[in-house]
């Protein structure tokens, strides 16, 4: 029999045995299936690494041409210690570790750069004794599909390989980041080697606590007790970009959006503002780790800071040619190109396709077909550039539709970008240098007219610009580079893009009565315009009732005037968007022997109008000098309507029709006296009574003196001068700095 204690006893025991059976059925199994798991990883990992190996020893491009071995070797004996490796191989090789490569990027990169070690160690031997370490192999990945923009990219592509496009506004100074650390106690000296960083923006964080055994010393090392030891650190080269979305890919309205870049090793120093090219990447997120306190924060710890991509690759689109290269043509396309190019009428073709929604303006719009293909850039055997850009200037009257040709061209050239002058500043337009918010140090950003590298920059409200700003483009519109020597930084950048630009006159309509006093240009900026077009509203009644037509009834046929494109005998704009790309990539004519010496005699008969038939013309007008840059100007317009034919020579018809086309814009200006008072536009006689008149005016006041302006004209017109001149006179020297006015505009003070 049982005494009162032993049921007591006896259900006690049940009760362990329960629970222990539980637990090990709860622990026991869980921690076995958590063995084997990690044992599957580890041994995937391993049969991964075993196809990485065969596929850089073994894959062969045709026959015994082993393309990754090969290279890898000569890689390695040039002391570039890469590898680059085109995703489309190793999936036609082995499609499923391509796959876990493309999933798991972070994790499958590392073991694709060890095998690349490994595979190096054995086709480089034997090596110096100098060099029986073997050196880390960086792997640079790139994919094969279709890339994509920063608009499109999703939270379920972080931690993918994701391939997308832009163009860099802004590059960092290349730094060294740790690689390997060793850390040491403040207190105790206890010393840690080779603790491993992760590559990336993520940081490091060091250990809390020291990790040596105190169990012997009196007292305890205190909360974070390491430091980096920096004499025993491995470390290597990074860099961080900043890749825009190409300013066509912009949504109407919406601001362009950018991701951080992170590139390291030999991925650093090859790209530069301006450049457009396609990124193979890791989506990766950058975390908080600290407060300002120093404690850790964990709610950031578990949070999205930024995002930003580890770069496994990219490729240039847009290099050192200044030409675009990321149109892709087929065959169909290219016998297109070449078929239009062969027919007599392509000028007058490509003409009518410009713009044709806007009447008239005939001549305006060959030049921007000029402008839309442009000359030959030639690089001189001294290492100088001469530009085969066009630059074109559209002065006059509102109502014109000079915004109207801009925006066309806009959409029209396959690199463009667009501006607005009053809001635009001369950082804005070439470059300028900010300040990093997280490394705190310089970074430069391009801008417009970097962007724009290849292709054009169109400004609107060209005379709205403060007159400092437009100095600031001098450089970029001749020699198309931006100089930049601010914070230490002392750089170039490429700026090879033509220049369209949109002006108002002084008074807002252009006045005939006033001349040269309609524009508010220094002869510097206009004499590197290669064509200036003085577009006026004149009041005629037969124009105004086919132009009044011509608007109604584009009014109201809009939505057919799209469709109906190519059936009235014009390009498509797609079509001549390609078509421009492909000249430009394709073709670089050059001039004829012909063509030079018909261009050399209507030079010299230009610059000296006194000689044979132009003898009783020069009698009823001024002559006007052209200088060698309006020579080069008519040269580029040869080349691009050489181009147009896709022509290698500039024949003689290209040079009639280039001389034609700057005699209607530029020379028919200056004759008409539109630009006339303007420096390097004014004839003789003129321009030595200008300078009678100046040399007077600096002998009567003296620097420092004040005189009412009435009375300098008073005075000067009683010695038979007349009086528009003496006041483009008193504007010159204002403009010059050697006058300013003083008491509303009332008196003029003598500076210099």
């Amino acid at each position: 029999m049982m005494n009162a204690d032993q049921p007591q006893v006896f259900y006690n025991l049940v009760v362990y045995i329960v629970i222990n059976f539980r637990s090990k059925n709860l622990f026991g199994d869980d921690n076995e299936d958590l063995q084997d798991e990690g044992q599957e990883k580890v041994a995937d990992y391993r049969s991964t690494l075993e196809n990485f190996r065969r596929f850089i020893r073994e894959f062969s491009a045709g026959g015994f041409n082993y393309k990754y071995r090969e290279q890898l070797k000569k890689n390695y004996q040039l002391g570039e210690y890469n590898l680059e490796i085109a995703f489309a191989d190793l999936k036609q090789f082995d499609e499923e570790s391509a796959m876990k490569l493309k999933n798991s990027p972070a994790h499958y990169i590392s073991a694709l750069e060890t095998a690349a070690k490994e595979v190096a160690d054995i086709i480089t031997k034997p090596r110096p004794e100098s060099e029986k370490e073997v050196h880390d192999i960086q792997v640079i990945l790139t994919l094969n599909d279709e890339s994509t923009s920063i608009r499109k990219m999703k939270s379920t592509d972080v931690s993918k390989l994701i391939k997308i496009s832009g163009i860099i506004v802004a590059a960092s100074q290349v730094r060294s980041r740790a690689v390997k650390v060793t850390l040491q106690c403040r207190t105790c000296r206890h010393t840690i080697n080779n603790v491993e960083v992760k590559t990336g923006m993520e940081g490091f964080q060091l250990p809390r606590q020291c990790n040596a055994n105190q169990s012997g010393n009196g007292q305890r090392c205190p909360l974070d007790p390491y430091h980096i030891v920096p004499d025993k650190c491995i470390c290597t080269d990074f860099q961080t970009l900043k890749l825009q979305e190409t300013p066509e890919d912009v949504p109407q309205g919406e601001m362009p959006r950018h991701m951080q870049l992170y590139i390291d090793r030999y991925l650093t120093d090859r790209v530069v503002p301006g450049n457009r090219v396609t990124i193979t990447g890791i989506l990766s997120i950058k975390r908080l780790f600290k407060q300002k306190g120093g404690k850790a924060n964990d709610k950031a710890m578990t949070g999205i800071r930024m995002p930003y991509i580890k770069v496994t690759g990219f490729h240039v689109e847009m290099s050192g040619t200044g030409r675009t290269h990321q149109w892709h043509f087929t065959p169909e396309e290219e016998r297109q190109f070449h078929e239009v190019a062969k027919r007599r009428d392509v000028y007058d073709l490509i003409t009518k396709s410009i713009a044709s929604s806007i009447y008239g303006s005939e001549d305006i719009k060959k030049a921007i077909a000029c402008l839309l293909f442009g000359g030959s850039r030639k690089r001189l055997p001294d290492g100088l550039t001469r530009r085969g850009d066009i630059n074109v200037l559209l002065l006059g009257d509102p109502g014109t539709a000079k915004s109207q040709l801009l925006k066309f061209v806009e959409k029209a050239s396959p690199i463009a970008v667009y501006t607005s002058g009053k809001g635009s500043s001369a950082a804005g337009l070439t470059a300028a240098i900010i300040r990093d918010p997280q490394s705190r140090s310089f970074i430069m950003e391009g801008g417009a007219m970097v962007l724009a590298d290849g292709g054009v920059v169109c400004i609107d409200e060209f005379d709205k610009m403060r007159e400092d700003d437009r100095v600031a483009i001098h450089e970029a519109m001749e020699q198309q580079t931006i100089s930049i020597a601010k914070a230490g930084i002392t750089t170039t950048l490429n700026s090879r893009c033509s220049v369209l630009a949109a002006a108002n006159s002084v008074f807002g309509r252009w006045d005939d009565n006033k001349g040269a006093e309609n524009i508010d240009f220094m002869p510097t900026i206009l004499s590197r315009f290669d064509a200036i077009f003085v577009v006026k509203d004149t009041h005629d009644l037969k124009r105004d009732a086919t132009l009044a037509k011509h608007i109604i009834s584009v009014h109201m046929n809009a939505d057919q005037h799209v469709s109906q494109t190519e059936n009235d005998g014009e390009l498509s704009l797609e079509f001549l968007k390609k078509f421009v790309a492909y000249a430009r990539a394709t073709c670089a004519p050059r001039l004829c022997d012909a063509a030079k010496d018909k261009l050399l005699n209507n030079y010299v008969k230009m610059r000296n109008p006194e000689t044979h038939e132009n003898h009783a013309r020069s009698k009823k007008m001024p002559m006007i000098p052209i200088t060698i840059r309006q020579l080069e100007a008519i040269i580029r317009m040869s080349e691009a309507l050489a181009k147009m034919e896709l022509q290698p020579f500039a024949l003689e018809r290209h040079v009639d029709e280039a001389i034609r086309l700057f005699r209607v814009s530029t020379l028919a200006a200056a004759e008409s006296g539109e630009l006339a008072g303007i420096e390097g536009f004014m004839s003789n006689s003129d321009q030595s009574t200008f300078n009678r008149i100046e040399n007077q005016l600096r002998k009567r006041f003296a620097i420092g003196t004040y005189v009412s302006e009435d009375l300098i004209v008073n005075e000067f017109v009683k010695q038979a001068y007349e009086e528009s001149m003496v006041k483009k006179v008193i504007g010159y020297c204002v403009r010059r700095g050697l006058m300013i006015y003083k008491y509303q505009r009332k008196m003029l003070y003598r500076v210099k």
